[in-house]
């Protein structure tokens, strides 16, 4: 739109939006007008919806649970259906002692009370604690996360931290991580490594200290470029010079020292080059720039800035110096500035672009620099056209294109810059240990092709032993088909399957999937999290996505597990993770550590908690059928109360917080244990099936050892030991004895509370057996503690404590056997650790980091909108001069540099 105040007109675009986080500088007030806030806001727009996350077990959870109550029901039904039965046939033979005169019922319905009966009693199959004890395990295992000294960062002081508790196992199962480059697979540190002046490189300590203004943190490996400017080389003069001018960073002083606020940390790290060899950038008015060039401060009108975006990919400033001269500097893609480049550049730019081919080698972003003088007449003519397209209605952003490229043809090369944004600390290693989990990496980048495909080769996404690197781009969907047909041909050898593919997105996807390293380039925040859902919906893979920045929260919230690093661009990326720390590095510990060990305490948790109940509960089903299906418990009140409350519930939860079947060491050694999660091998249908079978065995066994050792069985005085409670007596104590040995036949990793637990349940259950029937509670509660002496006459007769050792016996053994065969023709990846372990050196894969000479061009990352130009320019971001103070100093330091 166009704002008209004051007889004036002003262009109203984006460059005139201060999004949500900006923050205005040396402004004491202003006028704003608040447009498209709340849901409407660019950040809200991209963030999509937010989605209540939910493991993988959680779901299969819900429907064993369902199954299990079908279980209950179809238990019912049976146990009600022999009721009627039993009450048609022999019911009537018990009228003497229930006169079916007074108690007169029909069968059916006897049935049916009976029906609900069992389901109250055999409720106790149905696992509603699970969900608690789960919770609690989950709460434990954040807590693990967030105490671990290896994932904490002392540079920046931050631990890792787990911000849910619903998530832990799910780490474990990762199969695609989607990861976003700067920032996170980098620093987000630019350093200045090498430049290229007039055809000549440099960059191979440099000594800064003839520089009063230099940057203490500033490091230069050539001392010839430091010569050619005390010799004042016009070219290299010239160079440093477009990089103090050509730039959009603001200047302030913070206690006597001058520090730059840039938009960018690669503009950041050029103004501090030319800074340091003498052309410090020194402040800025929307009029002039003022620099101080070997001492000497010189000051520029400043006539226009052309700013950069996503298209341009270039940035010029038009300036006037002191004596009257106008100039175009210019810096941007290399290929965008050759082709504006005057003919007579035309052996400088084959001189450059091989050099460029080098820097890209080596994985440094580049950036070609040019210049140009213009004529004051067609300058004059050229803003009038300007300042008119500036503030038309129709096509202005075309036309001020045109109007950028008409006066920035024909300018003279004068080299190239390169950067290096430093990997992180442990990139590669990490990314290799990730790849042997077979966990499949994609990067999602805003950046060019040129840049993250150079920061694959750095981080060993991208190896020379990849002969077959596809590049898929086109800028209409018959391109993008058209060259997927082609990579299809290449990949498979089979037109069928191309032919057979009608949707764009789905040939996209299995392309990917087919390819070790997935790089997309140049994508939006909300194409990032397209692709995440791309892959979640269609292959049913858990998915992780990793950033550092809010163009990466709609990534992070659509995949199932998000992670936020804190880096260098704020918060939000971590406010909206499930986990965060600072580093990418501590990735392979939370996953391949954390994650897996999360998953199999969990695994062998749900296992053994499933068993234990219907081993406690199914005894009940068995003995319906010697009581007449009279809906009689097996078990004493207080033991079916306390079972799962004391009795077994300390020592499970210790197994599923502490257990570990390898150590940190060995998991980071051998990621290849990771597998067993992502093909969802410890806990399943099949093993919730295995399980609930062994239970219901050992239920059976518990119940009709004892049955059939007690109708033959007599006490030292020649009595039958036929009691009730008796018999009940024995199949708790053999109960909690076969689980208590199986418990601890199933832990891998024995600590001090293990031990506590396990055997502290053991001894409370005698303890508590004794008390409830002891003559002193029996005195106090007759009522309640009715069975007085009875686990003091039934332990103290040896017959009981053999049927109670047979019991375990036949319980355990059958479990040992299998074990013990499994282990030796059916080892586990574990079990070959283990043995691994003691004869050998833990796997290794040699991975060669690249290095080597590349066409492949880096080029810097292009904001997605444009710079703040046209702010700078209109003074709005501007506060009154204060560094008349100072000039005084530097004039007198000047003679300092003359006698250099």
């Amino acid at each position: 739109g166009t704002l008209t105040w004051r007889g004036n007109k002003y262009s109203l675009d984006n460059g005139k939006m201060l999004l949500r986080g900006c923050i205005l500088r040396n402004t004491e007030w202003c006028f704003g007008m608040v447009i498209f806030a709340g849901l409407q806001t660019k950040l809200m727009q991209n963030c999509g919806k937010t989605k209540f996350k939910r493991t993988t077990i959680d779901k299969l959870m819900n429907t064993l649970v369902l199954w299990i109550f079908a279980f209950l029901i179809c238990m019912g039904v049976i146990l009600a259906t022999g009721n009627t039965i039993w009450e048609t046939w022999i019911g009537r033979g018990f009228e003497m002692f229930l006169p079916w005169t007074k108690f007169q019922i029909g069968t059916v319905f006897s049935g049916f009370l009976t029906f609900w009966s069992y389901i109250i009693i055999l409720n106790t199959v149905v696992p509603i604690s699970l969900y608690v004890s789960v919770e609690v395990l989950r709460l434990g295992h954040s807590f693990f996360i967030n105490w671990d000294v290896k994932m904490y960062d002392c540079q920046t002081n931050t631990a890792a931290v787990a911000r849910t508790t619903t998530l832990n196992e799910e780490l474990g199962q990762v199969e695609f991580i989607f990861s976003d480059k700067t920032g996170t697979l980098t620093q987000n540190i630019m350093v200045f490594s090498k430049c290229s002046i007039n055809g000549t490189i440099y960059g191979t300590c440099v000594d800064f200290s003839y520089n009063l203004l230099s940057d203490g943190a500033f490091k230069f490996y050539d001392n010839t470029l430091v010569e050619a400017v005390k010799q004042k080389d016009s070219a290299v003069q010239e160079f440093l010079r477009l990089l103090a001018l050509c730039h959009t960073v603001m200047s302030e002083e913070s206690e006597g020292k001058l520090v730059y606020q840039a938009q960018s940390p690669d503009e950041a790290a050029l103004v501090t080059a030319a800074r340091n060899f003498g052309f410090a950038f020194w402040s800025r008015t929307p009029e002039s720039i003022t620099v101080c060039e070997m001492g000497q401060v010189v000051t520029y009108q400043l006539l226009a800035i052309l700013d950069f975006n996503n298209t341009r990919k270039r940035m010029s400033v038009i300036v006037r110096d002191a004596q009257g001269r106008i100039k175009l500097y210019c810096k941007g893609a290399d290929t965008i500035i050759f082709d504006l480049l005057d003919p007579s550049s035309k052996d400088l730019m084959h001189t450059t672009s091989e050099q460029l081919n080098e820097f890209a080698g080596e994985g440094l972003r580049t950036l070609a620099l040019a210049y140009k003088d213009l004529d004051e007449e067609y300058y004059d003519v050229w803003m009038k056209k300007f300042l008119f397209v500036s503030t038309v209605l129709e096509n202005r952003e075309d036309q001020l294109a045109a109007l950028h490229e008409e006066i920035e043809r024909g300018m003279k090369l004068l080299g190239a810059t390169a950067i290096e944004d430093k990997l992180q600390e442990g990139v590669p290693e990490t990314i290799s240990k990730l790849n042997l989990a077979d966990i499949k990496i994609w990067v999602l980048t805003g950046d060019k092709q040129e840049t993250a495909v150079n920061i694959g080769y750095s981080c060993n996404m991208l190896r020379d032993d990849m002969t077959d690197v596809f590049v898929v781009s086109g800028h209409t969907l018959t391109e993008l088909d058209a060259v997927m047909v082609t990579v299809w041909l290449q990949v498979l050898k089979a037109k069928e399957r191309i032919l057979s593919l009608s949707r764009l997105e789905i040939v996209f996807l299995d392309l990917a999937c087919l390819c070790k390293t997935v790089i997309c380039c140049r994508v939006t925040p909300m194409q990032k999290a397209q692709v995440v859902e791309l892959v979640r919906k269609h292959k049913r893979a858990v998915t992780l996505a990793v950033g550092d920045g809010a163009n990466d929260v709609s990534m992070i919230k659509t995949s199932h597990i998000g992670v936020g690093i804190s880096g260098q661009e704020g918060m939000q990326a971590v406010l909206a993770s499930d986990y965060s720390f600072a580093q990418f590095r501590y990735l392979q510990r939370l996953l391949l550590v954390h994650g897996r060990w999360s998953y199999f305490r969990m695994s062998n948790f749900l296992s053994y908690f499933f068993y234990k109940n219907f081993a406690f509960t199914l005894v009940h089903f068995w003995y319906g059928f010697y009581c007449g299906f009279s809906a009689q418990t097996v078990y004493d009140q207080w033991f079916i109360t306390l079972f799962n409350i004391v009795y077994t519930s300390l020592p499970v939860l210790a197994m599923g917080l502490f257990d570990q079947d390898v150590n940190d060491q060995n998991s980071l050694r051998h990621p290849s244990l990771y597998k067993s999660g992502q093909n969802n091998l410890l806990f399943n249908k099949r093993q919730f099936f295995l399980c609930t079978v062994h239970g219901m065995t050992t239920s059976f066994l518990l119940f009709f050892i004892p049955y059939g050792a007690f109708s033959v069985m007599v006490k030292e005085d020649g009595s039958h030991s036929s009691d009730q409670q008796t018999f009940a007596v024995t199949i708790a104590t053999s109960l909690v004895i076969v689980v208590s040995v199986q418990i601890g036949l199933s832990m891998h990793y024995w600590t001090a509370v293990n031990h506590l637990f396990v055997w502290g349940s053991l001894a409370m259950y005698f303890v508590i057996l004794f008390a409830m029937q002891s003559d002193g509670l029996f005195g106090v509660l007759p009522n309640i503690f009715s069975f007085v002496g009875a686990a003091r006459n039934c332990l103290s007769e040896k017959s009981v404590w053999l049927v109670i050792l047979l019991t375990t016996a036949v319980c355990i053994v059958p479990d040992l056997f299998v074990r013990s065969i499994r282990a030796s023709l059916f080892p586990t990846q574990t079990d070959r650790v283990h043995k691994s372990c003691k004869r050998q050196r833990p796997e290794e894969q040699n991975l060669r980091r690249a290095c080597r000479t590349s066409s492949r061009r880096s080029a810097y990352a292009f904001s997605h909108q444009e710079g703040f130009g046209e702010l700078i320019t209109s003074g709005k971001n501007m506060r009154t001069s204060r560094v008349s103070s100072t000039l005084w100093t530097l004039q007198r330091g000047s003679m300092r540099y003359k006698n250099i």
